[in-house]
């Protein structure tokens, strides 16, 4: 790609579609965290928003996601400077970071397929959706030891 804007531009500078185009979509900031209240550490499940596509690892209602969840974050060029659970692998984060995005991310392979190719995405391992949870101890059933 000749066009490498997130090298060249800051993320506050970036148009809409640039800024969307950074999601490689991996769906991993889609997956329920717990955070433990008094550490603050972030604990990854295996378990998807009632939005999220686990065979696509995207949002089904990507418009009105907000709306629909009330815990769903939207990202920005100053929250992706703050946010302690996005992966080391977002492009976002990356970006924020000063760093490139890797050889797997749709913007530089020409497809967004590499993404799930290289296993980065959680494509194959979500184990539940939120809806199929009734208590919030349920989501302990779902813990990995480590970031998706």
């Amino acid at each position: 790609m000749e066009n490498r804007f997130w090298k060249t531009k800051p993320l506050e500078a970036m148009s809409r579609p640039e800024w969307e185009s950074l999601c490689d979509g991996c769906g991993k900031c889609c997956m329920a965290k717990l955070e433990d209240e008094d550490t603050g550490e972030i604990y990854w499940t295996t378990v998807g928003c009632r939005l999220f596509d686990a065979g696509t690892c995207r949002c089904s209602d990507y418009a009105h996601r907000l709306a629909k969840v009330a815990d769903c974050v939207k990202l920005t060029p100053a929250n992706v400077r703050t946010i302690s659970w996005l992966p080391a692998s977002c492009a976002y984060r990356l970006v924020a970071e000063g760093k490139d995005l890797y050889w797997w991310h749709p913007l530089v392979s020409g497809s967004a397929d590499t993404v799930h190719e290289a296993g980065i995405s959680v494509r194959g391992r979500v184990t539940a959706s939120e809806t199929d949870l009734s208590a919030p101890e349920e989501y302990f059933d779902h813990m990995v030891e480590e970031e998706l």
